[in-house]
């Protein structure tokens, strides 16, 4: 072979290895360091484990943190949500008042509560008596907390998400501390609206779409997660949860059982 043309084919081959690189996606795991995993028996269940999990070591494996504990989901279960995975057709899938928790692996976002601050680095927003979350799929402002004095108070008619739920529902504790679960962050319309982890109000009792739990176990990962360790949430029926564990580099499952 000429060499010209030997050195030609090597930069073909080269660069046409470099492009299917490029065009590989990475793990949806690839750049988190923390990750609250919570498994449920199967798609209709009402609750669930949670545990939370960071890399250690050079090794870069997931290890438990701290104790998994008892949270709950939506009242009719789950169903496959909008994150960092591709939705599978052969799965219930998340629809606006549906009564399930979208299933999936989902950036974590701000905390927000009544407070004015919390112990915790993540950003934090104290929620006002005038700050809504718009579950109304045709606002323009669906899937976002926001202002009715920044937005005006037509915009958020219809919302049945108050985030000062201790004002609007008589001291409703819920979302005095909480998170969000950064589902259908595209805002597509009617595919979900307002995830979030917050405070059960009474023990075990199951939420519209959210993951609730009690008020130390929230404190407790609040004060752990950090953002520069890109936290990520994942929820999932055991069993989709095993066949995926490998393929997304998910936690390995030990400590998660009851």
């Amino acid at each position: 072979m000429l060499p010209l043309l030997r050195t030609a084919l090597a930069v073909t081959a080269l660069a046409a290895a470099l492009s299917a690189a490029a065009l590989t996606p990475l793990p949806p795991l690839a750049d988190s360091q923390q990750a609250i995993v919570v498994v449920t028996d199967d798609w209709d269940a009402s609750q669930g484990r949670l545990q939370a999990y960071e890399r250690k070591g050079p090794d870069g494996a997931w290890r438990p943190h701290g104790p998994a504990f008892t949270v709950a989901v939506g009242r009719n279960g789950s169903a496959w949500g909008a994150g960092r995975v591709v939705r599978p057709n052969d799965k219930p899938q998340k629809q606006e008042g549906d009564g399930r928790s979208p299933a999936g692996i989902f950036s974590i976002g701000p905390a927000f509560g009544y407070a004015p601050r919390i112990a915790s680095a993540m950003p934090y927003q104290q929620m006002q008596a005038t700050h809504y979350c718009m579950d109304v799929p045709a606002s323009p402002h669906y899937n976002r907390i926001v202002d009715a004095k920044d937005v005006g108070a037509d915009a958020v008619v219809g919302s049945t998400e108050p985030m000062r739920l201790d004002l609007h529902n008589k001291g409703d504790v819920r979302y005095r501390e909480g998170f969000v679960i950064e589902h259908n962050s595209l805002a597509v319309p009617g595919r979900g609206s307002c995830i979030f982890a917050h405070l059960w109000r009474k023990p075990g009792e199951a939420t519209a779409g959210c993951t609730a739990m009690d008020p130390r176990h929230m404190q407790a990962l609040m004060a752990w997660l950090k953002p520069d360790a890109r936290p990520v949430f994942i929820l999932m029926p055991k069993p989709l949860y095993r066949d995926w564990e490998r393929a997304w580099d998910m936690p390995a499952l030990g400590g998660v059982a009851p």
